[in-house]
């Protein structure tokens, strides 16, 4: 399989469905708290539509995020912390790396809607581009790997063109804009009123997730830059 050619084809799949404006219908909003100023850095937007990749729906969310776009990409990329930030992941593994941009992954996901759904795995392809403007584009679709067959413990799901679009903010671009596409196709015997009732919520989870991740990954990084500092004070002296 080309795995690059798949890879840029999901890329502007996913490219497609951000350009798309006409059909979506929001069915959640979140707002964390109000703050007069910067009420937008504070909501997200759940819409969806049909699909036209299986009988479910593509799901829009979109979010502000307080990380420069490089950064942001960056965290959503590398696999290395994803299930410490990302509630919904029991694993998320590189199987295969295919360039420093592209790679295959094993992901086990966490039952949820009070354990009425399994959990499943999946095996995709993930990649990251760059765009002009500073916009980064994380794509991911599923595929088939003889290496890692489907398993009697879990039930294989499959994941239509998903991913990421992550973008500055014009007027502060301390913060980027994130929007996400998900289109997943669960598989087994669940009635679509099941997920429909559920994945807007876990949407809106996913991405309080990203924003405690990278507010954890922040902490961490200014701890480590103190101590650092104060050890090399001490050996000067």
């Amino acid at each position: 399989m080309d795995y690059k050619a798949l890879a840029q084809q999901t890329a502007q799949e996913i490219l497609g469905y951000y350009q798309d404006t006409s059909g979506w219908k929001v069915v959640k909003n979140s707002v964390i708290f109000v703050d007069f100023l910067f009420l937008f850095e504070k909501k997200i937007t759940v819409s969806s539509k049909a699909s036209k990749k299986f009988h479910g729906n593509l799901y829009r969310v979109e979010g502000m995020i307080p990380e420069s776009t490089s950064k942001l990409s960056d965290f959503l990329f590398k696999p290395e912390n994803r299930v410490r930030w990302d509630n919904s992941l029991k694993m998320y593994n590189m199987v295969l790396k295919i360039d420093s941009d592209t790679f295959l992954c094993h992901t086990i996901t966490q039952s949820f809607a009070m354990g009425s759904i399994s959990p499943r795995d999946f095996i995709d392809l993930v990649s990251l581009k760059h765009y002009e403007r500073n916009m980064d584009v994380i794509s991911s679709t599923s595929v088939d790997f003889p290496a890692y067959p489907p398993s009697s413990s879990y039930i294989r799901g499959y994941n239509h063109a998903c991913g990421y679009i992550c973008l500055p903010v014009q007027e502060n671009p301390a913060y980027s804009k994130l929007v996400m596409f998900v289109q997943t196709e669960m598989r087994g015997k669940l009635a679509p009123s099941i997920i429909e009732a559920t994945m807007p919520s876990n949407l809106v989870s996913f991405m309080l997730n990203v924003k405690d991740g990278i507010k954890t990954q922040k902490i961490s990084s200014r701890r480590g830059y103190h101590h650092n500092g104060h050890s090399s004070f001490l050996k000067k002296k």
